[in-house]
């Protein structure tokens, strides 16, 4: 008996033995501040991963004995942890096509706007079509002059830039400008007609100024593709290629682990999963397929993809746009524009289509996601939403989306909780937009219902967070700061009794994310089992002095389990 009890005891003790073997870590964390997401064990100072996974979270010295001979320890020395940041809301091959073109967001006046333009024209050749993005009229100092509601007229940019056509699109997205050259390949003239959800800005002799909003930007857009189908098929993918590169390692650089791209068609979709399925996207894309009604009928049911490679890629919703943007005037309102008596904005998509849509979602088990940003834009959309909802009570944790969500009403408000419409927002369009908000729709609009995210969160609605990039810059540093202050460049808080706090803040922009793309089972907090998705920083951000949070750089990016950014490769 004795000889039996001997050795069942040392079969237990190899056992265990064996197990602390095979749970050596591969990477541990160690004298950090980890914030986890994970209610059920918020703090740490210390983490170890085995493989893609989380292994444990704990003290310093409950995890020093995941420790072995081969593991890769980092001493954090006190720096701050928490899961990587979910980018909910922007346009990840835009966000490459960005950086491979003139980047406007920093010129301070038109005249800088020429001169940029002007340069790369000199590098040029004739014909050759020049693009950029980022020009905002309302932020030119001085104000452009001749002006057309505030834009800038064409004439000079013409002059500088003659023989090249120019397409220079607004910080929104949502407007473009034109020169002569680009205007004349497009064939526009004194009787071009607006298109449906569209306007072309005229003087007040007729004469197109340059500036095409919204689905008008399509008779530019036609032209330019045009030229581009001129090119091979091999130089157009090594284009697209490349934007994907450029994109994945700005978003590394700035402790972005999972993207939600919104809205891309089929054939860029097929791209992804072809370089996904050769691991050659280092972050998690979480894609909205954008095309035309006619496509989602025939294509819909052959793209639900859910988390292909390793979870690199998933397709599981659609992207519709009911409006256009409040700056370029294209969101749509219940009331007209201060700024501009008797226009409302423009409905860019008829409903009826957007019911179709709907409809077709509902039955394919796939999420809509659909850009509102008027106030009448939302409850439209929130109207739709309940139809639909109505006519389907079989349907269940749908987590359907507005985007954007930026001019909600107080009677509309509740209804996203009440509904589980998850509103997705992008924090520093307040304060970026702020400086014409109130010039747009009036004080007393912009106060009741413009970025409302403390009455949302109090109504018990969902918010997750991004930036709109390359609307904005993709860095969810400066975004996590309007999010807790709302204040602008020159220090003014927007509202600021609409601010959330830190740690809400920090859900929008992790757990409340994964929540709104259906993986927060695998991402978005720290606990062990979930996928290692980490972001190291500089600074607390739960509590260093509110002027320090602007200061705060990424030391590492870990997507699985794998540094795949280090501020000290960057020295």
């Amino acid at each position: 008996m004795k000889k039996i009890i001997y050795s069942i005891a040392i079969m237990i003790l190899l056992t265990a033995c064996g197990e602390k073997i095979m749970h050596k870590a591969d990477l541990v964390l160690l004298n950090g501040k980890i914030v986890t997401m994970d209610d059920n064990n918020p703090e740490g100072e210390a983490l170890a991963i085995k493989g893609d996974k989380i292994l444990a979270v704990g003290s310093a010295d409950e995890i020093k004995e995941y420790i072995g001979d081969s593991t890769n320890v980092i001493d954090l020395k006190g720096k701050f942890v928490m899961p990587g940041f979910i980018e909910s809301h922007a346009h990840f091959m835009g966000l490459g096509e960005f950086k491979m073109n003139l980047d406007l967001t920093h010129a301070k006046n038109w005249d800088e706007v020429i001169a940029e333009v002007a340069k790369a024209a000199e590098n040029s050749r004739p014909g050759e079509w020049i693009l950029g993005r980022g020009w905002h009229q309302e932020k030119f100092d001085p104000k452009p002059e001749p002006s057309v509601e505030g834009y800038p007229v064409h004439n000079e940019l013409s002059r500088a830039v003659p023989n090249n056509p120019v397409i220079l699109e607004h910080a929104s997205g949502h407007a473009v400008f034109a020169n002569a050259k680009a205007m004349e390949l497009a064939g526009i003239n004194n009787s071009t007609l607006n298109p449906n959800g569209g306007r072309i800005v005229r003087d007040s002799l007729g004469n197109a100024i340059g500036v095409f909003e919204e689905n008008a930007a399509d008779l530019i857009y036609n032209v330019y593709q045009e030229y581009r189908n001129k090119k091979t098929p091999q130089q157009i993918r090594n284009e697209r290629v490349k934007q994907i590169q450029l994109a994945s390692q700005e978003c590394l650089s700035k402790g972005i682990t999972s993207f939600v791209d919104a809205g891309e068609p089929f054939e860029i979709i097929d791209l992804m999963k072809e370089l996904v399925d050769s691991n050659k996207i280092p972050i998690r894309l979480y894609v909205m397929i954008n095309d035309s009604l006619k496509y989602l009928k025939s294509r819909l049911k052959d793209y639900k993809i859910i988390g292909a490679g390793n979870y690199h890629l998933t397709v599981r919703s659609i992207k519709k746009y009911v409006d256009g943007a409040l700056g370029s005037r294209g969101a749509w309102m219940l009331e007209p524009y201060s700024d501009l008596p008797n226009y409302f904005g423009s409905n860019v998509t008829p409903i009826n289509e957007l019911k179709q849509t709907a409809e077709l979602a509902i039955n394919n088990d796939f999420q809509v996601c659909i850009h509102a940003i008027g106030d009448r834009g939302n409850r439209e959309v929130l109207n739709l939403y309940e139809n639909i909802f109505n006519e389907h009570p079989n349907k269940k944790d749908l987590r359907w989306r507005i985007e954007h969500a930026q001019n909600v009403t107080p009677e509309d408000v509740p209804r996203f909780a009440k509904l589980g419409v998850i509103a997705s927002m992008q924090t520093c369009h307040c304060t970026s937009d702020a400086v014409f908000v109130i010039e747009r729709i009036g004080e007393n609009r912009a106060k009741s219902e413009a970025y409302v995210w403390r009455k949302l969160i109090n109504s018990g609605a969902l918010i997750c967070n991004g930036t709109d990039a390359p609307v904005e810059d993709v860095n969810p540093i400066p975004n996590f700061y309007s999010a807790v202050t709302r204040k602008t460049s020159d220090g003014k808080a927007f509202f600021p009794e609409e601010k959330m706090t830190r740690i809400e803040a920090l859900k929008s922009y992790t757990i409340n994310g994964a929540y709104a793309s259906f993986e927060e089972n695998i991402k978005g907090s720290l606990t062990p089992g979930k996928l290692a998705d980490i972001v190291v920083l500089s600074n607390d951000l739960l509590n260093c002095p509110e002027n320090e949070i602007q200061n705060t750089k990424v030391m590492y990016t870990i997507v699985g389990g794998k540094v795949l950014f280090s501020a000290n490769d960057k020295q």
